[in-house]
């Protein structure tokens, strides 16, 4: 079967894409860019972290919020590392941004090392020269700061005055003389740069009231804002994704866009996750990264669920697959307001999860913790209501395996207990049984009765049902329990 075909696909409330292509010939025969992607009317967005520390819940706010688009638009995403930061970009970081973006589910469609487009960027770098939109400075840091003190005692915007502009070729080869190296600073028109933006709507900035920003440093290496520009354009990205502490780079980057003569994309800003308390979330925040989160315990589906729902109008919820999580994020629903992000809220989410999680999901976890393959499935489903993680159940099989040492605050009622309890192999049947016989026998009911016996045979006042454990803990071990014994 051939043919062409369109798609429309709604991803705000105002914003449709379409999407083109061919029944029975592969994207790949599109119209190429240098990562070999199709058609610009395919959506493509990019997650393009810097390798120098883990991802942290914030991070993966955007990752998802990207990835999650590509989904729903038919569209591709894009892993970049934006790794020209040698000092502190390190291979290890770079593996664990992989490592623990998988974990989440996302899987890039295409990759790519900013470090490795520099011949790109020194390209875009001498265009910009020669337009005489890049120009070289010479202001030391301690003089750029006196100069932002005077203006601001003079009630003035502490900006560039472009002093540096008026500078004679003699002034510079003088200052260079000194041994003084010009950092370079992109001449912004004084416009109102204004786009829709997908999140917060109508927006702008007004470039007349912002510092020509830095590219280049003193050492002649590029900044974020310049590279960042290139590779999105040259690698075809449509939709630019990001924190709303973007917003003001935008209007500097759509110029940059413009400058170097190309299409500008379609941006959206989201909220920001802070901590319950309202801080901003860090690298340094070490119990919410990624791979914290996971060494934890936490199921990556509900990470994911509420890093991308907070600060919705979604509720947040368990999502059985990022597909269906794909389906209920919505850019035009983000709120402008501050997303929280609660850890107690993490545990009622997973939560959740576990207690819906069939056993064959578990299955390897549990043996890992030791709890025999014939009896794994029974123990699963005693004790999954009671736990916050999977790895909460290995508390639940020491309960089982024993020893325990058992709690005994009636030994009466203990001795008349355990005289009572049944013989042979214990089933789903035997809790009942037995109570009803310890219940005519002592005239204890409800928690004079129930409680006592748990907190024999389990040594706890909580726990699950024990209907379900008993036949686990077995007569032998419950016999001893009862008896007072460590078991």
């Amino acid at each position: 079967m051939r043919g062409r075909f369109m798609l429309t696909v709604a991803y705000g409330p105002t914003h449709t894409v379409s999407i083109q292509g061919s029944i029975g010939r592969p994207p790949s025969q599109g119209r190429p860019n240098p990562l070999g992607v199709a058609a610009m009317t395919t959506p493509l967005v990019r997650f393009a972290p810097s390798p120098t520390g883990f991802l942290h819940i914030g991070n993966a706010r955007p990752a998802l919020l990207n990835f999650l688009f590509a989904r729903k638009t038919l569209g591709r995403f894009l892993l970049r590392l934006d790794d020209t930061d040698r000092a502190r970009s390190t291979a290890a970081f770079a593996q664990a941004i992989q490592e623990d973006l998988a974990w989440l589910g996302i899987v890039p469609d295409l990759f790519a090392r900013q470090s490795e487009r520099t011949p790109s960027h020194d390209a875009a770098k001498e265009k910009l020269i020669a337009q005489g939109r890049l120009y070289p400075c010479y202001e030391t840091a301690e003089e750029l700061d006196r100069r932002r003190k005077r203006q601001l005692g003079r009630g003035l915007p502490p900006i560039y005055d472009r002093a540096a502009l008026a500078l004679s070729d003699a002034e510079k080869s003088a200052l260079e003389a000194e041994g003084r190296r010009p950092h370079w600073r992109f001449k912004l028109d004084p416009v109102v740069v204004a786009w829709t933006d997908l999140v917060r709507g109508e927006s702008h900035v007004d470039c007349a009231s912002l510092s020509d920003p830095v590219l280049i440093r003193e050492d002649g290496s590029a900044l974020y804002t310049l590279p960042s520009v290139v590779d999105d354009a040259e690698m075809g990205v449509t939709h630019i994704i990001r924190g709303e502490d973007h917003v003001t780079n935008t209007g500097v980057q759509v110029q940059l866009f413009q400058a170097l003569g190309y299409p500008v994309p379609v941006f959206a800003h989201h909220n920001l996750l802070t901590t319950a308390d309202g801080e901003g979330l860090s690298k340094r925040l070490g119990h919410l990264s990624l791979r914290g989160l996971r060494e934890a315990g936490y199921e990556p589906a509900s990470v994911a669920a509420l890093a991308a729902l907070t600060g919705t109008s979604e509720a947040v919820r368990p999502v059985a697959s990022l597909d269906y999580l794909a389906s209920l994020v919505d850019l035009g629903r983000i709120s402008r307001a501050p997303a929280k992000f609660d850890p107690a809220e993490l545990d009622g989410i997973n939560a959740q999860l576990v207690h819906a999680m069939p056993f064959a999901e578990a299955r390897d976890r549990l043996i890992a913790m030791e709890v025999p393959e014939e009896t794994s499935e029974s123990f699963w489903e005693a004790v999954k209501a009671n736990l916050v993680k999977v790895g909460d159940a290995a508390l639940w099989w020491r309960i089982v395996a024993g020893p325990v040492s058992p709690v005994i605050s009636d030994p009466d009622f203990a001795a008349k207990a355990l005289a009572l309890l049944p013989e042979g192999a214990f089933d789903g049947g035997t809790w009942k049984s037995w109570t009803e016989a310890v219940k005519r026998e002592t005239g204890a009911k409800g928690r004079a009765l129930f409680m006592p016996l748990r907190q024999a045979l389990t040594g706890l006042d909580h726990g699950p049902d024990l209907a379900r454990l008993l036949p686990l803990i077995g007569r032998g071990r419950a016999a001893r329990r009862l008896a007072g014994e460590a078991a």
